[in-house]
């Protein structure tokens, strides 16, 4: 073979080699997100087993094991509202198989309670709402109060002796019972909790006198063992109807709904969070999970990314106004 012809081909081999190995590496992140998830999936939660975000998340995990064919592993992180388990997250490898679900007030209220680092709007990746809860102003069974009215009555004739517990500080519960105190000209003096389930159980023990509950006393509100005095929420309950909300009783701006999300590690393929947020998406639309949903006291509101982006961004002026003009402060 002619010399020239032979160096001619054998260039000509050389860049069709080097062509296909940029090919093939460019093809390697399509092919790892089309093979995702390859292994079990750990799903990072903030609070407590047994409190709202907690049950909440434990119903959704076990619709996603099934479509999406890997088991999606509950890890409880609690503390500082949320904030440690969305530490764990950030620093988690951003492949697909490590994500938070939290309220969303871990993005919109967080910062500006907390003094720290902690961003989640710069620090992670929203990736849905998964689920939407009103709050509820229940009592110890020993109360006096049979509305919101008479506790208010009973916090105005002895300032500072009535206490309410709270999933945490800077938690919704603890935002909701603050928007209260401020509806109200009360003072009543907060007891943390690390999640939503003790607080409610100093409650059913008499130990506190209230809690603005995110649905899980349901059970204990309908066998009588604690007392629903109002809803603190612009409408009333869809699963207590005649209960009135606080504002009806008198005392408009007491209102919060809950919100809750998924979030993922920046770096985070786009393909891993669009798909997670569709398989959510299927998953809140099963019959069997709003069913578990509603004795929780939840509702599950799917929304797309971008929808869910809009949300955090509404949410988050709203909180961080009322923190700063309230001057609500963690304790």
């Amino acid at each position: 073979m002619d010399f020239h012809i032979a160096a001619a081909l054998r260039r000509s081999l050389v860049r069709a080699a080097i062509g296909m190995g940029m090919l093939g590496a460019a093809c390697a992140p399509q092919a790892q997100t089309a093979a995702w998830p390859a292994k079990p999936i750990r799903v990072v939660v903030g609070f407590a087993p047994g409190g709202s975000t907690d049950v909440m998340a434990r119903i959704l995990s076990q619709a996603l094991s099934e479509s999406l064919g890997q088991p999606v592993v509950i890890d409880n992180k609690p503390g500082a509202s949320g904030n440690i388990a969305a530490s764990e997250v950030i620093r988690a490898a951003p492949d697909g198989q490590t994500f938070l679900i939290a309220p969303t007030s871990v993005e919109t209220a967080n910062p500006s309670l907390f003094k720290s680092t902690l961003l989640p709007s710069r620090d992670l990746t929203p990736v849905a709402s998964v689920g939407r809860t009103q709050m509820y102003l229940v009592a110890k069974p020993q109360m006096a109060a049979k509305d919101a009215r008479d506790l208010v009555a009973l916090a105005k004739a002895k300032p500072g002796t009535l206490s309410y517990a709270s999933a945490g500080a800077g938690t919704p519960p603890h935002l909701a019972c603050e928007l209260f105190k401020q509806a109200t000209g009360t003072y009543i003096t907060h007891i943390p909790y690390r999640g939503a389930a003790p607080a409610l159980q100093d409650v059913l023990s008499g130990q506190a006198d209230f809690v603005c509950d995110p649905g899980i006393a349901f059970p204990h509100i309908r066998t009588g063992k604690v007392k629903l005095l109002g809803v603190v929420s612009a409408k009333r309950s869809p699963f207590f109807p005649d209960v009135p909300t606080v504002g009806e009783q008198g005392f408009p701006g007491a209102n919060l709904d809950v919100w809750f999300g998924m979030w993922a590690p920046n770096g985070t393929s786009p393909d891993i969070v669009a798909r997670m947020n569709r398989e959510i998406g299927k998953a809140l639309s099963q019959a069997g999970l709003k069913s578990r949903y509603g004795d929780l006291g939840a509702e599950p509101v799917a929304m797309d990314t971008a929808e869910f982006r809009k949300l955090l961004v509404n949410e988050g002026t709203l909180l961080s106004g009322l923190i700063k003009e309230q001057k609500i402060v963690v304790d």
